[in-house]
C-alpha cells in the first residue's frame, strides 16, 4: 500500500491561499475602482458633492478637531484638499485589497465589506450640511456595483473544491483569462467614469455659460483709482491688487461649486424681518452697484502667513437690502444680531448685523478686479465685510441669508471652537528678502505689507537684530480697507541677522509682540525673518 504524504502548505486550501493573494487583491482595486466609477454618473444626477469621495472627504474635514485642521492648512496650505482626496483613496484601496482577499475565502463576508463601504459613504452624505436622501443614491449604487464585481471576480479566483469538478459551484481561470477579465473590468469601469464625469460636465455647462456670458452693469459707485504711490514696485514684493488667479482660497468645498446664475435665488428672512425678500441674480444686478478695493484675510493665517489678499470688488451693498427688508441693528431695536449666511453647499456663516449695518462697505459681491466672480471664490454672489476675518463674513457661492441671534445659532465654524465675532487683527509682513536668504552686503531693500482693515495702517517700524526700530516709508493708503505696502532701507552687514516688523494702526494701537496662534480668532505676533549676509 502506497502512502501519499502531503507536504506542509501544500493542501487544496494553501493553494486556494495562494491564489487569494496579490490577485486577490487586484480583484479587490478592481471592484472598488468600479463602484466609484459606478457611481459617477449618479452623483452627476444627483449633485456632485455626494459623489463618494467627496462626501466622505467632507464628512472628515467636518469632524476633524480645529487644531488638526490648522495643522493640515499649515503643513500643507492650500492643497490639504488635495492630500486629504489622496489620504480617503489609500484608505479605500486597502480596504479594497482586504475585501479580495477576503471574498476568495468567504465571498459573502468579502462582498459585505465592499457593500459596507458605500453605505459609510452614504452615510457621510447625509451627515453634510445641506443634504438630501438623494445624495446618498451614489454611495449606494457604488457600494451595491463594487459588491457585485468582487462576487464575480473572486468567483474566478476560487479553485473547486476537491471532487467537485465545474459542478461545484466555482469556475477558476488560469492566469491569462483572468488578467483578461480583470483588463476588461477596469476598462469598462474607466469608460463609465468618463461617461459619468461628461454627464457632470453636462450639468454644470449652464454655470459655465452663465459666467462666460455675464457682462457686469458699469457701477454706480465707482472706486478711485489705485493711489500713485501705493505699489512701491520693490522686487519681490507683490502687486498692490492680487490678481484673482492668485488670491488664496481656503474653505472646505473638496469640490467648487458651479452655480448656474440663470437660476440663482437669494433668500432674505428672520427675525425682525418686515418684508423677506427673494431675489435672482438679474433683479440683483438691475440695483445700484458700488465698487470698493478691500483686503481679506483668512483666521487661518499664521503671522507671517500667505493668506490674505487684496482685490476690487463690485456689488450690492449689504446694508441697503437688509433695510428694505425692514431689518434694524441691535443698536436701533432690531431683535437679530447675527446675520446667518448659507452657501449652496451647506456651509454657514454668522456675522454681527451691527457690524454689516453701521455704514461700512459691506457687500454682495458680483465681480471680482473688474471680471465676474470666478468659480472658485464664489460665483455668482458672495459676500465681502471689510474688518472681518473670513470665516465670520465672507460666505461664498451664496443663497441664504437668515436674520437670528447669536444665543438661538451657532454657526458652522462656531461649533468647531472658534471665536463667534472675529474682527481682523494689527498684523504686518516681511515679503522681501525671504527667510534664510542669503544677499550680498551693502544696502537692502526691506519691504511687505500691513493691514488693518477699517482701522488702516498709521506707521510700520522694522527692527535689525533687537536693536532700535526705525520707521518705514508707507505706499499711499488706498482707504482704510486695504493693506498698505511699505519698504525700509537697510545696511546689511555681513553675518546672520534677524529683520522684525510691527504695524501699528489708523487708531493708534501697536501690533502686540506676544505669539499667539490662530485660534479661537485670529493670530498675533510680529513677523520675523533670518538672513545671511555674506561679505
Amino acid at each position: 500500500m502506497t502512502r501519499t504524504r502531503h507536504r506542509p502548505g501544500r493542501g487544496p486550501s494553501a493553494r486556494a491561499g495562494a491564489v487569494g493573494g496579490p490577485a486577490a487583491a487586484l480583484a479587490g482595486l478592481a471592484a472598488a475602482f468600479a463602484g466609484l466609477a459606478a457611481a459617477e454618473p449618479a452623483a452627476a444626477l444627483v449633485r456632485p458633492e455626494a459623489a463618494p469621495l467627496t462626501a466622505v472627504g467632507g464628512a472628515v474635514v467636518d469632524r476633524t478637531p480645529a487644531a488638526v485642521r490648522e495643522w493640515a492648512v499649515r503643513a500643507f496650505g492650500t492643497s490639504d484638499k488635495l492630500v486629504l482626496t489622496l489620504g480617503t483613496l489609500v484608505l479605500l484601496a486597502l480596504t479594497a485589497a482586504a475585501a479580495g482577499i477576503l471574498a476568495v475565502r468567504r465571498p459573502r463576508a468579502g462582498c459585505a465589506l465592499a457593500a459596507s463601504v458605500g453605505v459609510l459613504g452614504a452615510v457621510a452624505a447625509l451627515s453634510r450640511p445641506g443634504a438630501a436622501w438623494q445624495d446618498a443614491l451614489p454611495s449606494l449604487a457604488g457600494g451595491a456595483v463594487a459588491a457585485a464585481v468582487l462576487y464575480v471576480l473572486a468567483a474566478a479566483l476560487r479553485r473547486p473544491r476537491p471532487g467537485a469538478g465545474r459542478s461545484g459551484g466555482t469556475w477558476p481561470l488560469d492566469r491569462r483569462a483572468f488578467g483578461r477579465l480583470l483588463a476588461a473590468t477596469v476598462a469598462a469601469s474607466a469608460a463609465a467614469g468618463y461617461a459619468g464625469r461628461r454627464l457632470g460636465a453636462h450639468g454644470a455647462a449652464g454655470a459655465t455659460s452663465s459666467r462666460a456670458d455675464l457682462v457686469l452693469p458699469p457701477p454706480a459707485v465707482r472706486a478711485a483709482p489705485v493711489p500713485a504711490g501705493a505699489d512701491l514696485g520693490v522686487p519681490g514684493l507683490g502687486p498692490f491688487i492680487t490678481p484673482a488667479r492668485d488670491f488664496y482660497r481656503v474653505d472646505t468645498a473638496l469640490v467648487v461649486p458651479r452655480v448656474d446664475a440663470d437660476a440663482w435665488r437669494l433668500d432674505i428672512h428672520g427675525d425682525g424681518v418686515a418684508t423677506p425678500l427673494t431675489l435672482t441674480f438679474a433683479e440683483l444686478l438691475a440695483r445700484p452697484l458700488t465698487e470698493h478695493d478691500i483686503t481679506l484675510c483668512c483666521v487661518s493665517n499664521e503671522v507671517g502667513g500667505p493668506y490674505v489678499g487684496n482685490a476690487r470688488w463690485l456689488g450690492v451693498r449689504l446694508a441697503d437690502l437688509l433695510r428694505e427688508a425692514g431689518v434694524r441693528p441691535p443698536s436701533r431695536g432690531g431683535p437679530a444680531d447675527q446675520l446667518v449666511a448659507r452657501s449652496v453647499d451647506g456651509m454657514t456663516i454668522g456675522t454681527p448685523v451691527e457690524t454689516v449695518m453701521d455704514g461700512r462697505e459691506a457687500l454682495l459681491a458680483v465681480g471680482m478686479n473688474g471680471e465676474p466672480l470666478p468659480f472658485a471664490h464664489g460665483f455668482p454672489v458672495r459676500m465681502v465685510v471689510p474688518g472681518l476675518y473670513g470665516y465670520v463674513s465672507a460666505c461664498k457661492w451664496l443663497r441664504e441669508l437668515r436674520l437670528t441671534t447669536f444665543d438661538a445659532y451657532d454657526a458652522y465654524w462656531v461649533r468647531r471652537s472658534w471665536a463667534r465675532r472675529a474682527p481682523v487683527k494689527t498684523q504686518s509682513r516681511i515679503d522681501t528678502p525671504r527667510a534664510f536668504s542669503r544677499l550680498p552686503a551693502g544696502p537692502v531693500a526691506v519691504a511687505g505689507v500691513a493691514w488693518a482693515q477699517h482701522r488702516g495702517i498709521a506707521r510700520v517700524e522694522v527692527r535689525a537684530d533687537g536693536g532700535p526700530w526705525r520707521e518705514a516709508r508707507l505706499g499711499a493708503a488706498d482707504g482704510v480697507d486695504t493693506w498698505r505696502q511699505w519698504v525700509w532701507p537697510w545696511e546689511a552687514a555681513p553675518g546672520r541677522h534677524t529683520l522684525q516688523v510691527r504695524a501699528t494702526d489708523g487708531q493708534g494701537a501697536v501690533q502686540p509682540e506676544q505669539r499667539r496662534g490662530t485660534l479661537p480668532d485670529g493670530a498675533t505676533g510680529r513677523h520675523s525673518v533670518t538672513v545671511d549676509v555674506r561679505p
